[in-house]
């Protein structure tokens, strides 16, 4: 259900499940990396072929993110767990401005506090040269090759979500395919631009590596790419065809539900 609130309510709750769902994926994605490919590590050892190692990491970090959709805090924020995701439902006008204001923030915090927890618990391997606090940017490609690589992932990512979640039938497999499309980046788009498609993500790693090369790509192609998804599916199926602003759409009777939400008429009217 809908939660009914005025324009300037705050909605704590779901700001900091925001926090938590980035800074545990940051977190996940810090270990795993310096597992992977830290020198010393007998994972990396054991794993000598990159193409291989990049896939176990997106596999890895897929799962993550499909167990935090999942998880019942993800289910009531929604899990958006990135700025320009918030900001493309923000242009469907599916999240009020107080709010989208409050993930957005909560996103940068929580991204930054993942990797300061991944610092503490893993060390100097995490500062590593081949780790770097899993910072990312543009690769041998180039900048332009970077951003163009991040717009299209993004919007992709954006265009499946709408898709997925606004089709009764497959609705509730929306975490699954955005899940699959993170392993599928990390795997195949990673060698163009260390595949970021998050801007709090991006941000959280260059603060602790101190390394901001490319910066302007990571900041501006996410939101490019994943407006323009949105833009062009409102165009093509219309604001009435948003049901809600969730990634994992399912809506329990009880459950809270803050966004400008008709998640009935999905099920009612099809």
């Amino acid at each position: 259900m809908s939660q009914r609130s005025n324009s300037t309510t705050l909605h704590w709750p779901e700001y900091l499940m925001e926090a938590f769902g980035l800074g545990i994926f940051m977190l996940s994605a810090c270990v795993f990396d310096a597992l992977l490919e830290h020198p010393s590590s007998p994972l990396h050892l054991m794993l000598d072929d990159a193409f291989l190692r990049r896939a176990l990491m997106g596999v890895v970090m897929g799962l993550t993110a499909i167990a935090i959709f999942y998880s019942p805090w993800g289910k009531r924020s929604g899990a958006h767990i990135n700025p320009a995701v918030t900001l493309a439902f923000y242009t469907l006008g599916k999240i009020r401005s107080v709010d989208a204001t409050g993930y957005v923030i909560a996103q940068f915090a929580g991204s930054a506090a993942g990797v300061g927890v991944a610092a503490l618990l893993i060390g100097p391997p995490l500062a590593h040269s081949s780790v770097n606090f899993v910072v990312t940017v543009p690769m041998p490609g180039g900048e332009l090759t970077a951003f163009l690589a991040e717009a299209l992932i993004s919007f992709l990512m954006v265009t499946t979500v709408l898709l997925v979640s606004n089709t009764k039938e497959i609705s509730h497999y929306t975490p699954l395919f955005a899940g699959s499309l993170v392993a599928l980046f990390i795997t195949f788009e990673a060698p163009l631009s260390g595949m970021s498609m998050n801007p709090a993500r991006t941000f959280a790693s260059a603060v602790f590596a101190n390394d901001w090369r490319g910066g302007w790509i990571y900041f501006t192609a996410p939101f490019l790419g994943m407006t323009a998804a949105a833009q062009l599916y409102r165009f093509h199926s219309g604001l009435h065809r948003v049901f809600c602003a969730k990634l994992h759409p399912h809506h329990h009777h009880s459950a809270v539900c803050i966004f400008h939400c008709n998640y009935g008429e999905l099920h009612g009217n099809q």
